[in-house]
């Protein structure tokens, strides 16, 4: 048996304790899209479904942006001299 592993997503509605049916039917999303932006780490979340699950648990949307991008950065150049 493989254990699920949480999406960015899924730690942050986890860590809030949040009801993931609430939010699917205060968003309109299904609640089958939730439970896949939480646990299916190919599932790509899209700004307006972000902002709308925010919106949702009364949260700050950059917050939530913020702990969902917390790896991405800028690729490092090297210097030419």
């Amino acid at each position: 048996m493989q254990k699920e592993t949480l999406t960015p997503l899924g730690l942050f509605l986890a860590k809030k304790s949040v009801n993931k049916a609430d939010v699917a039917r205060k968003t309109g999303l299904s609640t089958y899209r939730i439970s896949q932006l939480s646990i299916n780490t190919k599932s790509h979340l899209r700004v307006d479904e972000l902002f709308l699950i925010a919106l949702a648990i009364e949260a700050d949307p950059a917050e939530l942006l913020a702990f969902i991008c917390k790896d991405v950065a800028l690729p490092v150049k090297e210097k030419v001299n």
